[in-house]
């Protein structure tokens, strides 16, 4: 599909202005979010080690669920992008389109809450303390509550950043963070008149901070004539079964591809605590140096599904194509600074972990310090893929891109960090390298599609008019 109206499509500056306005509050949301979770381990800390490693514990499992859900109702995002970008005279498109991946939230929701209450026999199958099993099950008991508000919140948050309000799910992750500390200061010790609960009330808490989050959303949509217009709580009843199974195809891979990519950081664990207590505590420091910086490609990757959704939807190949390209130069621009940063000046970057100058932390801080130069090896590999997979969601291919990062992670990724780590002399960092060589394949092969999608006939959209996008 050729186009010969490459004027009417915004510039590569304009194009960069407008990519960078979506990315920066949903990277800045992203990076609120992991804060929300840092708050969460510092009031469940002061209760001791058991309740900490029980939380732990039960976070594990209800995160990935909650992670994979998001990634399957976030498929509404291109959807909405594609009408916005048709500029269909009609509000229906995206209401119902809407509509039903709030339906789809508390279906799964529903359905995810039962695959966390596995948590139990999942527990007494690798072999914990019954003391933590005991403190986990109360915990988990009550946080899964929290699922299908998170859920609903998270439809909401692509709703508002696919019709230009990104900063709305910046404002309201800030403003969630003060409700979870202090509703953890209340539950948790019996703060303000409310009963001291202990870790159940860190539960508490979350289904507080969820409940918030949904209900700013939903006001924040009724407040605001752009967001308001479409009026998406109308007819809520009303089933449109045609787009919600499309959301179900577009978002089913996503969910898959989340929790092979969760998997595998997973599985690396568990393989670093076969080296040794130093090992894995280093391989968990790196990583979250590692977690801390990916939050800005991952914003860019969100982006650019909607800059790429709304030239889809107006059947503009030139616009997908800057779209594409500039979410691309910029996500792995970032990554090139942060992976300097982690060469050049890591123990500066591990102060905001642990005490370097610590005799007792030398073996973890020894350990992290190697890892973090492999950790800057994946970075830039890392953010390319993140974007690309985005860029490929905004044509909503899906599907193929699932194998490429099922592939990638568990086959040369996973195959290597075995073989390098067990079977020769490099143990921890033979892991570190098998990831790495894991995001990298995923990167040149998501790339390769994103560069192959005309011959591919990825770009075509059979129906509606082609119309240039807004800017911004």
């Amino acid at each position: 599909m050729r186009d010969t109206h490459d004027h009417d499509t915004p510039g590569w500056g304009e194009e960069t202005r407008a990519t960078l306005g979506l990315a920066w509050p949903l990277a800045l949301a992203n990076l609120l979010q992991m804060l929300t979770y840092a708050i969460d381990v510092m009031f469940i800390a002061r209760l001791g080690e058991e309740p900490l490693a029980a939380s732990a514990l039960a976070v594990s499992l209800f995160g990935l669920v909650l992670w994979a859900l998001t990634g399957l109702t976030g498929a509404v995002a291109p959807l909405i992008a594609e009408a916005i970008g048709a500029r269909s005279p009609s509000l229906r498109p995206v209401r119902r389109a809407t509509r039903m991946a709030l339906w789809l939230a508390v279906i799964s929701g529903i359905a995810g809450m039962g695959v966390c209450l596995l948590l139990d026999p999942v527990m007494r199958m690798t072999g914990q303390q019954p003391s933590i099993i005991a403190l986990a099950n109360e915990y988990n008991l009550v946080i899964v509550y929290s699922m299908v508000p998170m859920v609903l919140a998270a439809v909401l948050r692509n709703y508002v950043s696919a019709l230009g309000r990104p900063i709305f799910a910046t404002a309201i992750t800030g403003l969630g963070i003060g409700v979870n500390a202090l509703a953890n200061y209340a539950f948790i010790f019996g703060n303000l008149g409310a009963p001291a609960l202990g870790l159940t009330g860190a539960a508490v808490a979350t289904i507080i901070t969820a409940l918030f989050t949904l209900a700013a959303y939903v006001a924040a949509i009724l407040a605001d004539p752009a967001l308001a217009r479409f009026r998406i709580f109308y007819r809520f009843w009303r089933p449109d079964w045609q787009r919600f199974w499309l959301i179900v195809r577009i978002g089913a891979p996503i969910a898959l591809t989340v929790t092979a990519e969760a998997g595998i950081f997973g599985a690396a664990a568990f393989l670093m605590g076969r080296f040794g207590a130093s090992e894995l505590a280093g391989h968990i420091v790196a990583l979250q140096l590692a977690a801390l910086a990916f939050q800005v490609p991952f914003g860019v990757g969100q982006a650019v599904t909607i800059r790429v959704g709304y030239y889809y939807g107006a059947r503009d190949p030139v616009g997908i194509q800057r779209a594409g390209w500039v979410a691309l130069a910029l996500g792995a621009g970032f990554m090139s600074m942060t992976a300097s940063a982690m060469v050049l000046a890591p123990e500066l970057l591990l102060r905001i972990y642990v005490d370097v100058s610590d005799p007792q932390n030398a073996a973890l801080v020894g350990f992290a310090l190697q890892y973090l130069v492999l950790a800057a090896m994946f970075q830039l590999v890392d953010g390319v893929q993140a974007v690309a997979a985005g860029a490929l969601r905004g044509l909503q291919d899906t599907r193929v891109p699932m194998w490429i990062a099922i592939f990638s992670y568990w086959v040369p990724g996973f195959g290597l960090a075995i073989g390098l780590g067990f079977f020769t002399g490099l143990e921890g960092t033979g892991v570190w390298i098998g990831l790495a060589t894991g995001l990298a394949s995923a990167a040149v092969l998501l790339t390769r599609r994103w560069m192959a999608r005309e011959r591919l006939g990825l770009t075509l959209r059979p129906v509606g008019a082609r119309v240039t996008p807004p800017v911004g």
